[in-house]
């Protein structure tokens, strides 16, 4: 866990001025941690009232994505929050506050384990099954203003992998070397196995961004947060995203019942899901390689270098499909085992620039 940031005197002015147009007026400000983002969380307390602050540098974040998902969302009676108040210039939200139940925090509890965990991720899969078929239902992408999951957002972000990590297990040339072969991989994978774009892809749809409220019923039970860099794309990426976690290990029997579970609901022909679901985890996987390295190498949050181990293990299992097999092979040519856990750095987010 990491350390809940300190808040700037001229940020904390911006949002206790805010804070002076709502009902949390001279509230209490409880940060949250960070995480990945420049954007975090600030518990706002006045009395028996609560909310959520979100604080996102208008520099570096726009909150407009934000606003119009969760307005959309709240209209298709799924659980987004409410937004109280807004300032879009400063960055400043001021939410609907979920409470402490994540997933991933009911999930640490030993106790509940068992017998909460099939109950969450069965909850979490029947509301991707039924938010797609919202999707589709009411033509979705005319809705919202968001990017598409194209093919060259696709190859931007697995990248990642071949910029970041390469450099720090093979070496700066060495890993220039193999970009272009590594690339061209990639587009031959996707120009194979063309990904549609016709749902709304939340793309982080995880553990940690899924809150449990049992006192609601059917999908709104699954608070959903953090959807803001949402795109239009294939229906399995959320699928993967909630089941290769790189931050908790979600058990293989659970995962291939919760799989089967999605395309008997879905109505999706299963043959083409398992290989969108194959390529679309090999990918997220291969990118988030890539973001652990950088957020290592370029911000100094190395803790995230700990989870490359559960990440290798599902990109691993990703690269079993038969499509998937040149990646394979090129993996396992140029990425030794010992390269496949928790890597020590060898260069600085500024020598790999100077590479670039």
């Amino acid at each position: 866990m990491t350390t809940p940031p300190i808040i700037q005197p001229l940020r904390l002015e911006q949002i206790q001025q805010f804070l002076k147009e709502t009902d949390f007026r001279d509230a209490q400000l409880q940060p949250l941690a960070g995480d990945a983002s420049f954007r975090r969380y600030i518990r706002v307390n006045k009395g028996d009232q609560k909310a959520m602050l979100m604080d996102a540098p208008a520099d570096k974040e726009d909150v407009r994505p934000f606003v119009s998902v969760a307005e959309y969302l709240t209209k298709k009676a799924f659980s987004a929050p409410k937004i109280y108040a807004s300032h879009v210039p400063n960055g400043l939200l001021l939410l609907e506050d979920f409470g402490n139940d994540s997933f991933t925090l009911l999930l640490k509890k030993e106790e509940e384990k068992a017998s909460q965990e099939e109950t969450l991720y069965v909850a979490a899969i029947d509301v991707l099954a039924q938010w797609h078929d919202e999707n589709r239902k009411f033509s979705m992408p005319s809705a919202l203003p968001l990017p598409v999951y194209s093919t060259e957002l696709l190859l931007r972000e697995v990248s990642l992998f071949a910029d970041w990590f390469l450099p720090q297990v093979l070496g700066r040339s060495k890993a220039s070397l193999l970009r272009m072969e590594f690339m061209g991989i990639w587009q031959r994978i996707l120009a194979k196995n063309p990904l549609s774009t016709g749902v709304f892809v939340h793309r982080d749809y995880h553990a940690d961004n899924l809150m449990w409220l049992p006192q609601r019923e059917g999908a709104a039970r699954v608070g959903l947060l953090d959807f803001q860099d949402g795109v239009y794309g294939d229906a399995a990426y959320d699928v993967v995203s909630l089941l290769e976690d790189a931050r908790r290990d979600v058990p293989q029997s659970l995962a291939d019942a919760m799989i089967a579970r999605y395309i008997a609901i879905s109505g999706v022909n299963a043959t083409k899901f398992l290989t969108a679901y194959a390529t679309l985890g090999a990918q997220r996987n291969c990118k988030i390689v890539g973001i652990f390295a950088r957020l290592a190498a370029r911000d100094g949050k190395h803790h995230y270098l700990n989870f490359l181990p559960r990440v290798w293990q599902h990109l691993e299992h990703n690269v079993q499909h038969p499509d998937m097999a040149e990646l394979k092979h090129w993996l396992d040519t140029y990425v030794p085992t010992e390269a496949r856990g928790v890597i020590a750095l060898r260069h600085t987010a500024t020598e790999l620039a100077q590479s670039a």
